[in-house]
């Protein structure tokens, strides 16, 4: 995905006879928490029904108590939608990627060379270090955990662990491996819109990222210990890969798609086109390779896949919705989108981020302020760019007053705003995770039933913020910088 093309708007633009006071900006967001909490918690109803309460409630706000025209409350709607343009097209095609791709086999033979290389003892720590590894190589977390992704709940299946877990390890590696990849479109946002050079954007996450990557790992193999504690599913992959080599012709070939995709990734090509590229490869070794028809093999793009391999673990696993099965995902990506462009149009977001800019008081203090700015933005827009662009934009000056380096900055809104997104059960990148791996983000008492508990990179990266703003370690001390400014001397010199 590309950076933004509409820069939100910063307090000091907002007019000031519109401007909302803190206490009505803060009416939207204790709307929005409470409808998503009761419509979706309580009365568990799609988040379709909670967001549209969240856009009337502040379309009404904008349209009677600020003063906005109702054609100004659509122009918010519509920039919302604009901004996340981008997404919203590769969902669509990530759907018909997916269905293409299983109906070449390709996701088939991954599962079963998968079933056959991995043991349940290994299992989630590897699919984490191999999602790093992918998300790193195509700058891609969306492509990585919609292609691989899907794969390795297959196989995870077929080993006995949760797909819950799968999920979790899978999203650690593809978000990991994204913040530190130079192809990402996130780390270049956050790198260009605190105005801090690319490689020292990444080289100041490194750290960070590796110590709650690092410590997720080793949560992952812990788990995958207890896990295979119970004993391997030796039954359920013998059904799996009777299942699979009865329906599909399991091959080498059957990873054309793959290799295509993957190599333009890395070539550096633009992400949609790469995607549909894939995706026609997809189509083009459905027919050479599994004997479709031209017709059925676009049906498949179309509608999806429904197999009947006489296993209903396997047709479960593999059924998919093709590009009419994204209308739930797309329909549900649109309110978020357009409920976070009426927040910033109506300038609750950036009223927000100058109050938080103006409460700062340590360097600590703004480095969480950032880390927590970031984790808002992300759950009143639906959306990680905007997680970047809304604190990057506002705290730049304050980051410069507390004589903070750019890429402190770009750090901290990248380590909160990036990864946390996925948390979010209505944010534009959880229901994409959730619709495409088939579990939810957060399900059953407590939420344990989803991957969000699972998903450790996600949790730990802000937390691993938040300790280093709380001890100081790894930041300047602006206090001792300026004391050993003016107790220097020049250097003598002769004439």
């Amino acid at each position: 995905m590309t950076a933004l093309d509409i820069t939100p708007l910063t307090f000091e633009e907002l007019d000031p006879e519109r401007r909302p006071s803190l206490r009505t900006a803060l009416l939207p967001v204790l709307a929005v928490v409470l409808f998503l909490g009761v419509g979706s918690a309580v009365l568990k109803l799609d988040p379709h029904v909670p967001l549209l309460w969240s856009i009337i409630f502040v379309a009404l706000l904008a349209r009677h108590r600020l003063g906005f025209s109702w054609e100004e409350v659509g122009d918010g709607l519509a920039r919302g939608l604009l901004m996340g343009r981008q997404a919203l097209f590769i969902i669509f095609v990530i759907y018909a990627l997916i269905a293409t791709w299983i109906s070449a086999g390709t996701i088939p033979t991954l599962m079963s060379y998968g079933l056959e290389l991995l043991s349940p003892q290994v299992f989630l720590p590897v699919a984490a270090v191999l999602g790093f590894v992918v998300a790193f190589a195509i700058g891609s977390s969306w492509t990585t955990v919609g292609t691989l992704g899907v794969a390795f709940v297959g196989i995870g299946s077929g080993l006995g662990i949760p797909a819950p877990m799968t999920v979790g390890a899978v999203l650690s590696g593809a978000y990991a491996g994204d913040k530190q990849s130079p192809l990402s479109d996130t780390t270049n946002l956050a790198a260009g819109i605190t105005n801090t050079d690319l490689y020292d954007h990444i080289r100041a996450m490194r750290n960070s990222t590796l110590v709650a990557f690092g410590l997720s790992v080793v949560i992952y193999a812990v788990l995958g210990l207890q896990v295979a504690s119970g004993g391997a599913a030796s039954g359920t992959v013998s059904e799996i890969q009777t299942a699979l080599s009865g329906s599909y012709t399991l091959s080498l070939l059957a990873f054309l798609p793959l290799v295509v995709t993957f190599g333009l990734a890395l070539r550096q090509y633009p992400a949609l086109p790469t995607l549909v590229t894939g995706v026609i490869a997809g189509v083009v070794t459905t027919i050479l390779l599994q004997g479709t028809g031209f017709v059925a093999a676009w049906e498949v793009f179309m509608y999806g896949t429904s197999p009947e391999t006489g296993s209903e673990l396997v047709n479960g696993l593999l059924g998919s919705g093709g590009l009419t099965g994204s209308a739930w995902t797309i329909t549900v990506v649109v309110a978020a989108l357009s409920l976070g462009g009426l927040l910033e149009k109506t300038g609750v977001l950036a009223v927000l981020a100058h109050e938080l800019a103006q409460a700062v008081q340590s360097v600590g203090g703004l480095v969480a302020g950032t880390g927590a700015a970031a984790i808002l933005t992300n759950v009143l827009t639906a959306q990680q760019y905007m997680s970047i662009v809304v604190p990057g934009l506002t705290l730049r000056d304050v980051y410069d007053e507390y004589g903070l380096d750019n890429e402190d900055l770009s750090q901290a809104i990248e380590s909160a705003g990036t990864p946390t997104g996925a948390l979010i059960p209505w944010h534009a990148g959880a229901v994409y995770m959730s619709q495409v791996t088939g579990v939810a983000t957060l399900a059953g008492s407590y939420g344990l039933g989803g991957y969000a508990p699972y998903y450790f990179f996600g949790i730990l990266s802000p937390l691993v913020l938040f300790a280093i703003a709380a001890t100081g370690i790894g930041l300047p001390d602006p206090d001792a910088e300026r004391a050993s400014s003016s107790t220097s001397t020049p250097t003598p010199t002769t004439d």
